[in-house]
């Protein structure tokens, strides 16, 4: 379908080149109810840890250029018709560098293992940080638990008063919009 990593090699330059730094490419479905798929794309500026409307939309179009560009080369990145979706990463944002898991500590987290860990699939609870490749969460259920970040199939933070105020908006023009590109197989 989409050779993920193949397409972060390729967008994380166009976010780098606008100040931005990539947090995650994912394939789902769209969002736009029309049983398509999504190439999700979020970034941020480190200087905010947000974009805002008129960022998205410049790493949108960057993104967008460069996907049709490799496309008409006769790279094919995506098979069949797919939106495009950039967006920031929110407030209850994934957790998916090693820098989140530092960044965020002390916050309320989920987690979903790839299989179960010491008895547990999903976790929830305190996010302690992380060692080396090794994620620490006092679980609601299981107290401290110590989990390797590569079995960590999702993480992301759980909204709370605390989280909230810890990441205020620096403007919510244009929150409720979207920007979504749709690409039609030729």
């Amino acid at each position: 379908m989409a050779d993920i990593a193949r397409l972060a090699e390729l967008i994380e330059p166009e976010a780098q080149a606008l100040g931005f730094e990539l947090v995650r490419v994912k394939m789902m479905p769209s969002e736009a109810g029309d049983g398509g798929m999504a190439l999700q794309i979020m970034a941020e500026d480190p200087a905010t840890g947000q974009l805002v409307i008129e960022q998205c939309a410049a790493l949108s179009r960057r993104v967008s250029d460069l996907l049709d560009a490799r496309e008409e080369a006769g790279e094919v990145l995506v098979e069949g018709a797919y939106h495009l979706e950039v967006s920031s990463p929110g407030i209850d944002r994934p957790l998916t560098r090693p820098k989140d898991y530092v960044q965020w500590a002390g916050h309320e987290a989920k987690v979903s293992m790839d299989k179960a860990w010491e008895g547990q699939r999903n976790l929830r609870g305190i996010l302690k940080g992380i060692d080396s490749e090794t994620v620490v969460i006092d679980d609601r259920k299981s107290g401290e638990t110590s989990l390797p970040l590569p079995m960590i199939h999702s993480a992301k933070l759980v909204l709370t008063d605390e989280l909230i105020a810890a990441t205020r908006p620096l403007d919510t023009a244009g929150a409720d919009e979207e920007i979504i590109e749709t690409v039609e197989e030729e």
